[in-house]
């Protein structure tokens, strides 16, 4: 059977394609997060305002891991950094997941599980 024929694959696709969507969108507001922190945006323009209201509870988990720098009244909130990261690793983690489910024909299970004996 051609794997990319299967009746999974098209749903596999699809579901790996809103992971990454999510976290695209996740990591592009936190990354704005940390634009605005670092350059000292004011608060309370409605821009930033929003920002850091719909990223809240993103970077929330992660507040006090890290402490904050400042270099001349700007912020360099490393927790947003590494919540960057945590959300990427996720997703990874979540995709992969997702693959286990994609049908495999035996010549290419057989590779690959030849391929993770070496390792």
């Amino acid at each position: 059977m051609d794997s990319s024929n299967s009746p999974s694959t098209k749903p596999l696709y699809r579901g790996t394609q809103i992971v990454w969507y999510i976290l695209g969108l996740i990591e592009i507001l936190l990354a704005f997060r940390f634009v605005l922190k670092f350059l000292a945006a004011n608060p309370d323009a409605g821009f930033s305002s929003f920002i850091y209201a719909v990223t809240y509870v993103f970077a929330a988990p992660f507040l006090s891991v890290f402490r904050i720098t400042q270099i001349a009244g700007s912020v360099v909130e490393w927790t947003t950094i590494l919540a960057m990261f945590v959300y990427w690793v996720i997703a990874y983690g979540i995709v992969k997941l997702l693959l286990i489910g994609k049908t495999v024909s035996t010549p290419e299970a057989a590779i690959k599980l030849n391929d993770q004996e070496s390792i």
